[in-house]
């Protein structure tokens, strides 16, 4: 049977033909068979190997995919001729061509944008996915990856940003410093800005290494080579940090506007009122609660069972974070939510045989808990407010400060804990302009009103400034054209153009033409005032309303404070934006890859967040 089977076989590649003028070494395992009139049926192409019938469109990219697919034991062994190359190197794509580029892109952007390590294109699993989708594909090497690839798109990404960077009317920077798993040190800087659209556009400028401790020298020398090296010194930059004194220092030395992070703020005044003794003590026996049932199967299982009896969602406790005031919060409001469940749990008899001193919250204990949810909710909700990205910040800071202090304001029926907690974070709480300038916040409520006169007084001198400015730089431009001395040659005069006219018109013309209104020239100062009066007596925007929305359909009105809600609403009120590189930086320096040199770093957080991929 097997010899009669290999005859057949046999029989048929003989039958197989191949056309003299198809020389691709591809065609050493194809042929076409004949039809009865003796010719070739070129529309499928017959595999020597298997037999199997393989659709011919006039290329040879279905037959390469085939031997690439069933036979790469076939194409790996060496041809017998001069070149001693495998047919498997004939069917590679050239690293140079449109394809092949391509692909090699979208690699190190796939390796950018999800934070995978170089080495990534060694693994099994991806080597068998670029297999499949693409069998002629030679894939990249982590070398060439990291040296030329990711490098070359790191530049040309760095010169589209630093393009779109010197159209801005001002620049806010966010700056901050952290240290990686590696104990590395560096600082990360972002800027933001408005642009022609009224978008709020933020890049991630640089990650740069702290060689020496953080003194405000070093940084100093950092920020200015920063500010340099992309073109910000000349957009007056204000510089967000938080409020650690060398960041400060840092600011101060260089002579630029600093603003200190609001959120900073929040969370040093919410971490000294969760630190009172009473409130301290509260936390520890909920924290004790929860990271019992977290360590315990048995008592989990049973927690479940009597949330379930009790109808209420099946939630696992939370254990606060000593570093985040807010997992604190969210530790008591699971707590509260599930203390029927937890206090059912604790009196079975399973959970008290092997626990018998751990008991629930006392009635008083309770209500603590509840009053201190009650006092941080205002906190955690001005710190997710500062924390917008695509909405401006600078100018809800003074009407959340207001806010917070009217909270933190102690009353007659607060508890003891409560009243502790609330004096607490008021004394740690402790830019109108922005405000004035969000038509959300317009009418500055939060101010009397000769505190609101004084900061629109100097909203408008900031507005004849920006004036002045505009016209010393006009006449600049212009002494300069008149300077430039060229040969024009000269033209003859233009011919006349008559218009014709009526003869009531060539009679009366002189007497009946419209008079021109000839006014006294509003000053500056006038016209500025004039704007803001307009403005101040609109109607303020609503509190869900995008304010760069309105100032976009509003520009023509009011055109001086228009340019300079783009100079304020830009800054930040927090550095969350540099903070939360952080944790992108400790997803891309995880111990895989704690060897990553401090370049690699910067480039890889750049386009992390800078690079744009269109799905």
């Amino acid at each position: 049977m097997r010899a009669r089977w290999k005859d057949i076989k046999t029989t048929n590649m003989a039958a197989l033909k191949t056309p003299e003028t198809l020389k691709a070494a591809i065609w050493h395992h194809f042929g076409f068979r004949s039809n009865k009139e003796n010719e070739l049926d070129k529309s499928k192409a017959i595999c020597k190997a298997c037999q199997m019938e393989v659709k011919y469109c006039g290329n040879t990219t279905n037959l390469r995919n085939h031997m690439m697919r069933h036979h790469q034991d076939i194409i790996s062994k060496p041809a017998t001729g001069p070149q001693q190359m495998t047919l498997k190197q004939t069917l590679q794509l050239p690293t140079n061509s449109a394809r092949s580029v391509k692909i090699t892109e979208a690699i190190a952007g796939f390796i950018c944008k999800d934070m995978r390590p170089y080495s990534v294109v060694e693994n099994v699993g991806f080597r068998r996915l670029m297999k499949v989708m693409e069998p002629n594909y030679v894939i990249v090497s982590r070398k060439h990856l990291s040296e030329e690839v990711i490098p070359n798109m790191y530049q040309t990404v760095k010169d589209g940003v630093m393009c779109k960077l010197k159209t801005a009317e001002r620049v806010g920077i966010t700056s901050d410093t952290w240290t990686s798993v590696a104990t590395e040190s560096y600082m990360s800087v972002t800027a933001h800005y408005i642009d022609e659209l009224w978008n709020l556009v933020s890049y991630v400028l640089q990650t740069t290494e702290v060689q020496t401790d953080h003194r405000s020298v070093s940084l100093v020398e950092m920020l200015t080579k920063a500010m340099e090296e992309w073109g910000l010194l000349s957009k007056d930059p204000a510089i967000v940090t938080d409020n650690a004194a060398n960041m400060i220092r840092a600011v101060e030395i260089t002579g630029l506007t600093h603003v200190g992070c609001f959120a900073h703020i929040i969370n040093l005044a919410s971490q000294a009122g969760l630190k009172l003794p009473n409130v301290a003590r509260l936390l520890g026996r909920v924290r004790h609660i929860a990271k019992f049932f977290h360590r315990s199967t048995m008592a989990t299982r049973i927690l479940k069972e009597k949330q379930k009896l009790l109808q209420l969602n099946a939630h696992k406790l939370k254990i606060d974070v000593v570093t985040r005031w807010n997992s604190a919060l969210e530790m008591l409001e699971r707590f509260l939510e599930q203390q029927p469940a937890i206090s059912a749990a604790l009196l079975s008899p399973d959970v008290r045989r092997n626990e018998k001193d751990l008991c629930s919250l006392k009635e008083e204990d309770i209500t603590d808990a509840e009053d201190v949810v009650r006092a941080l909710k205002p906190m955690k909700t001005a710190t997710q407010v500062m924390s917008e990205e695509k909405c401006p910040t600078l100018s809800v800071i003074a009407p959340l400060h207001a806010l917070l202090l009217k909270e933190m304001t102690s009353l007659p029926e607060d508890s003891r804990v409560v009243k502790d907690t609330k004096d607490e974070i008021k004394k740690n709480l402790s830019t109108r302009i922005a405000s004035a300038i969000d038509p959300r916040f317009k009418a500055l409520p939060f101010l009397n009103e000769e505190e609101r006169d004084r900061t629109f007084s100097r909203l408008q001198t900031e507005a004849v400034c920006g004036m002045e400015e505009d016209a010393y730089n006009q006449d600049a431009v212009a002494d300069e054209v008149d300077g430039v001395e060229e040969e024009v040659e000269p033209q003859p005069p233009a011919p006349k153009q008559f218009k014709q006219s009526s003869a009531l018109e060539s009679l009366l013309g002189e007497a009946y033409r419209p008079q021109q209104e000839v006014g006294p020239q509003k000053t500056k100062a006038a016209e500025a005032e004039d704007e803001i009066k307009r403005y101040r007596a609109g109607r303020p925007a609503g509190l869900q309303d995008n304010p760069l929305i309105w100032w976009r359909e509003n520009e023509k009105e009011y055109p001086l404070l228009a340019r300079m809600a783009k100079r304020y609403l830009c800054v930040p009120g927090t550095s969350v934006t540099s903070e939360r590189v952080f944790s992108t930086a400790g997803d891309i320096i995880t111990a895989k890859r704690s060897c990553l040199t401090p370049g690699h770093v910067n480039e890889l957080l750049f386009l992390q967040k800078n690079l744009s991929i269109s799905e």
